[in-house]
């Protein structure tokens, strides 16, 4: 969302400062700033400027949040905040902004005593609204994708997809298929997030900028494997287990599974189309994904995502019975990441789990 939202305000006669750790050399009215955005030092520096809006796109936790607040609220004529539409909580009706979160109706303490993404950004959220200031924008996307994002359930485009190009099937649990889901092309959302900027009808609201279709995530799979299919020739084999809670349980997203892809996913835009005018529309989902995947599939090979998630992988091929094969996977180490999880699963996945265990110990695990 943070490149097409650039170049919008750009083309918009704004000036635009940007801050990235990487180097960047500055070009007309975009200047950027190098720095690390969570050393709360370097922003300080930068926030003795005083900006018309600041749109804020970095993750917090709750208590990190706390000290920032005010710094952004006292420095800028508007705030944009990028919460998330996974605030909310399962709803049998189209989500509307008002309609209850996670945070304010779940019963499940374990859950409610970690400060896991969906309750981070809500608390986060609660902060603004408890402020003294109201010169605050909320905004909540929903599964935003682009040329090099594109989800499937619980699972990025360099999972499934690197997996699916080298010949394994495309996974979707039964479970999370049936759900319907919301997927949003980023340049959407900063094309209505443009809109909002500046714009008095925005301050001291909240929007989701959702896209106005939707389908289960089966009909997305089918999206995916057609295109793929189309492109390359292939034919593609499908894995459906019965449920997530393997699969989430190895990636290591079982709150994510559970307090999002498992629930039906639909929101009602009347707000932000309201203030955003008839001059926006979204882009149609099943055009965009197929847009999308063969463009990135057009990419060249050294521009692609080439990661392989080695934990995936093995889980993948002792699940369908696949004989095991490290080709491909890169270095001996990942290698014998490979074997260890085919082989001896549990095992491994306790060992990591007393690693981690005396590393947070330590104090170094975040």
């Amino acid at each position: 969302m943070g490149q097409p939202l650039i170049k919008q305000l750009s083309l918009q006669g704004d000036d635009v400062y940007v801050t990235s750790r990487r180097k960047y050399e500055s070009k007309d009215n975009i200047h950027f700033i190098q720095g690390d955005a969570h050393d709360l030092q370097f922003i300080k520096q930068q926030l003795r400027t005083e900006y018309d809006v600041i749109v804020d796109f970095m993750i917090y936790g709750t208590e990190t949040f706390k000290e920032r607040a005010d710094l952004y609220l006292n420095a800028t004529g508007q705030y944009m905040f990028l919460s998330s539409a996974r605030v909310y909580a399962q709803s049998k009706e189209p989500i509307k902004e008002d309609s209850p979160r996670l945070l304010d109706v779940c019963k499940d303490k374990d859950y409610l005593r970690t400060d896991e993404y969906a309750l981070a950004k809500a608390r986060s959220e609660d902060i603004l609204f408890n402020s003294e200031k109201n010169n605050w924008t909320i905004i909540r996307p929903y599964i935003t994708y682009n040329i090099k994002r594109l989800q499937l359930g619980g699972m990025e485009l360099m999972m499934w997809l690197n997996a699916v190009l080298a010949g394994k099937p495309l996974v979707l649990p039964r479970d999370v298929g049936q759900k319907e889901t919301t997927m949003t092309y980023g340049n959407d959302v900063s094309r209505a997030m443009s809109m909002l900027v500046g714009n008095k009808e925005a301050i001291g609201e909240a929007f989701h900028i959702t896209g106005t279709d939707h389908m289960i995530w089966s009909d997305v799979a089918s999206v995916y494997r057609e295109s793929i299919e189309e492109f390359t020739g292939m034919h593609l084999e499908h894995f459906a287990p019965e449920d997530s809670t393997e699969l989430s349980t190895v990636l290591g997203n079982s709150t994510q599974i559970k307090y999002d892809r498992l629930y039906d996913r639909l929101f009602d835009n009347s707000k932000l189309m309201r203030v955003c005018g008839k001059a926006f529309s979204f882009t149609p989902m099943r055009d965009g994904l197929k847009a999308c995947i063969q463009a990135y599939l057009k990419l060249p090979e050294k521009q692609r995502i080439n990661e392989r998630n080695i934990t995936y992988e093995a889980w993948l091929d002792r699940s369908t019975n696949r004989k095991a094969s490290t080709k491909g996977m890169g270095t001996s180490r990942k290698k014998i990441k490979y074997l260890a999880y085919y082989y001896a699963p549990n095992m491994t996945r306790r060992a990591l789990g007393v690693k981690r265990g005396l590393i947070g110990d330590l104090g170094t695990r975040k």
